[in-house]
This record gives structure tokens, C-alpha cells and sequence, in this order.
């Protein structure tokens, strides 16, 4: 049974960081590529990063570029996401996914992390 698990959510004031991990289980985690993607109130799920199992290659929404960096470490099975000059609008709920193809839908998804910038 394959399983992600968000955490490092929380409440910041804007400017502040934070590091989001994932951890996985169920699969064999350093064939899959992993992602993020978040969640606003009353909108849509949207990609935010994601990095490649095959050689790290990294991708990332051009709304977050600079500020969010996606890093994975395969000896603990975990992806993780440094975000730094947090804005108000970057204010959603995080989630992680998985997928074995580099290119495709995901097949694996988290419950998600809250993240809050106050202003």
C-alpha cells in the first residue's frame, strides 16, 4: 500500500521559509518522480514543482521559480520543498504525488499540509 505523508505546513509571516517533506512508502521510491502541487481556497489543484527520478532533473511553475526548490533524498525516501520569501498568496494546501513515467497523470497523492503567509 503505497502512502505519502505531508508534513512541515504551518503558519508564517510573509518573507518567512519553510520546508515541506513528503515521505514515502508502498514503492519503490527512487524510480518515481515526485511532485508537488497546491491547493487554494475555492480554486483549483496546480502543479508547483516536481523532480525526476531518472537524473533529479527539476521543473517548477514559473510563479515560483527563485523562490521554491524541490530536493529529494532516496535513502530516506522523502522529497521535500524549501520555500522562502513566502507571500500571502502562497497560502494553500500542499500536496505531494508520485508517478512511476516521467511523463503521465500521477498515480499518488498525499492528504496535503496547510500553509498559511499572514501578511
Amino acid at each position: 500500500q503505497v502512502q505519502l505523508v505531508e508534513s512541515g505546513g504551518g503558519l508564517v509571516q510573509a518573507g518567512g521559509s519553510l520546508r515541506l517533506s513528503c515521505a514515502a512508502s508502498g514503492l519503490t521510491f527512487s524510480r518515481y518522480t515526485m511532485g508537488w502541487f497546491r491547493q487554494a481556497p475555492g480554486k483549483e489543484r496546480v502543479f508547483v514543482a516536481r523532480i525526476n527520478w531518472s537524473d533529479g532533473t527539476t521543473y517548477y511553475a514559473d510563479s515560483r521559480k527563485g523562490r521554491f526548490t524541490i530536493s529529494r533524498d532516496n535513502a530516506k525516501n522523502t522529497v521535500y520543498l524549501q520555500m522562502n520569501s513566502l507571500k500571502p498568496d502562497d497560502t494553500a494546501v500542499y500536496y505531494c504525488a508520485a508517478k512511476r513515467p516521467i511523463s503521465g497523470p500521477w498515480d499518488y497523492w498525499g492528504q496535503g499540509t496547510q500553509v498559511t503567509v499572514s501578511s
